[in-house]
Parts: C-alpha cells; sequence; structure tokens
C-alpha cells in the first residue's frame, strides 16, 4: 500500500514527529526572513542609487540635507551616513574648532553609523547560516532514529521482510528530505545576501571616503 506523506509522518515516532516539526517550523520562518531581506536590500539598494546619482549632481549638500530631514522620511546606508557626518560637521564648525579636531569627530560618527548600517544588512542572516548547516544533520538523526525503530520492531517478528519494514524506513526518510528542503534554500539565500550585503557595505564606505574629502577640501577653503 502506497503511504502519502501525511501519512508517513501520523504514523512516525514521536521523535520523528518533533524532528519534521522542528525542521518545518526553521523552513517556515527562513523563507520568512528571505522575503524580508530580499525586500529590505532592493530598497537599500534602490535609495543608495538615487542618492549617489543626487549627490553628485551638483544640487548642494545643504539641499540633501534638507531632503533626507523631511517628516516622515527615514533615510539608509550612504544617505545616513551623510546626514550624521555633515550635520556633526556643521555643528563643530560653527563653534571654530581646530579642523583635524573636526575631521576625527565626523569620521569617527560615519564610522559608527556605517558600522549599524553593516548590521542592519546582515541582520537575521546567521539564523540562514544555522538552518544551512544543522538542518541536515537535524534531518539525519530522525532518519538514523526512525531506521534504529524500525530494525528494533524485527527483534520480535517471525519473519524478516522487506515490507515489514519499508513503512518505518519511508517515515524516517521524510525527515532527512524536509532537513534537506529546509537547508537548501537558507543556504542560497544566505550567499546571496551576505553578497549583497558586502557590496552595499563596500558602497557606503567608498561613499564615506568620498564624502571625507569633500568635508576636507571645504574645511580647508573656509
Amino acid at each position: 500500500m502506497e503511504l502519502s506523506i501525511l501519512e508517513l509522518f501520523l504514523n512516525a515516532s514521536i521523535v520523528v514527529k518533533s524532528v519534521i516539526i522542528i525542521l518545518i517550523l526553521a523552513s517556515i520562518i527562513s523563507w520568512m526572513i528571505i522575503f524580508e531581506r530580499w525586500i529590505y536590500i532592493k530598497r537599500v539598494r534602490q535609495e543608495f542609487e538615487e542618492f549617489e546619482s543626487a549627490f553628485w549632481s551638483g544640487a548642494g549638500v545643504e539641499k540633501l540635507l534638507e531632503s533626507s530631514q523631511e517628516d516622515g522620511y527615514e533615510p539608509l546606508g550612504a544617505e545616513l551616513i551623510f546626514q550624521i557626518g555633515y550635520l556633526d560637521y556643521k555643528r563643530l564648525s560653527a563653534e571654530n574648532i581646530d579642523s583635524e579636531v573636526i575631521m576625527e569627530s565626523v569620521q569617527r560618527n560615519m564610522r559608527a553609523t556605517l558600522s549599524k548600517e553593516q548590521g542592519l544588512l546582515e541582520k537575521h542572516l546567521p539564523f540562514l547560516a544555522t538552518v544551512a548547516s544543522v538542518s541536515p544533520y537535524i534531518g539525519l538523526f530522525g532518519t538514523v532514529w526512525g531506521i534504529m525503530n524500525s530494525f528494533r520492531g524485527l527483534a520480535g517478528a517471525s519473519q524478516a521482510t522487506l515490507s515489514a519494514v519499508a513503512p518505518g524506513i519511508s517515515e524516517a526518510l521524510v525527515a532527512t528530505a524536509i532537513g534537506l528542503f529546509a537547508a537548501i534554500p537558507a543556504l542560497i539565500a544566505y550567499n546571496k545576501f551576505i553578497s549583497e550585503a558586502d557590496s552595499l557595505y563596500s558602497s557606503f564606505e567608498g561613499f564615506k571616503e568620498e564624502f571625507s574629502a569633500v568635508l576636507q577640501r571645504d574645511i580647508h577653503s573656509s
């Protein structure tokens, strides 16, 4: 008789059921993170491209600052680094502080903001990495446990046949299949998102250095 996956699950031992439930929950959470990260990183990249284009268009830093401070608008990435750095630069410049002290403070604040943005880009990615690396082993544990139970059940049987152990082994193998189902998308997504996060971080860092150079020229020319 051919059994469905649901029937295999219902007939499995409590340990195998627990393993399958854990893997399904891990897979659901992984997919939630995948969609959230995809939307967030896409938004950050789009806003960075728009901001970088506006910054080098010659519109002026004051106008860009006003745009980044509009009510209800939350700057991200390079735009937030720009806002934090330029506000600090304006505040300290008005106090007639030494230019080197001003630039040290500006660069320190921009580095701190860059570090926070990196954390936001990599948010939840360690969970995907954990699911990708651990899920196959959790599934394998469920499979081994299920197969052990199947063969243990043969101990009191008068005749050992393949049909006697096949259902139990099938139940156990479902755990491995679900483990791979959870791990493969998590691994692919992790590699994709960590690569994009690194790329955006490098772009933000490059912008920070370029903006620092712009401020350096401005402070020495004034």
